[in-house]
């Protein structure tokens, strides 16, 4: 297991979760009788509301691929990555 990547995916991992929770608690809400100015207004800023969770869920999801790469993830030793050649018997 390396630790580094799997330190680096935790922080990422909890993150975009921190954001998404951010993110998803400012959603822009509607209300009756909107002028078309600040309904132009109001879906961009859903626009924008809606790309942002989805890079918050790119982090995320990168983040927890390296934590499950960090598990599989072993040093190699100088040693151990030479090949040793033999040569045939004849």
């Amino acid at each position: 297991m390396d630790k580094k990547i799997l330190f680096g995916g935790l922080a990422m991992v909890i993150t975009g979760l921190i954001l998404l929770a951010i993110i998803n608690a400012n959603t822009p809400i509607g209300q009756p009788g909107m002028s078309e100015e600040e309904i132009i207004d109001l879906l961009t800023q859903e626009q924008e509301n809606k790309d942002m969770n989805t890079l918050a869920s790119i982090l995320t999801g990168v983040g927890f691929l390296l934590v499950l790469i960090s598990f599989g993830a072993r040093r190699r030793n100088k040693e151990s990555s030479k090949k040793e050649e033999k040569k045939p018997q004849t």
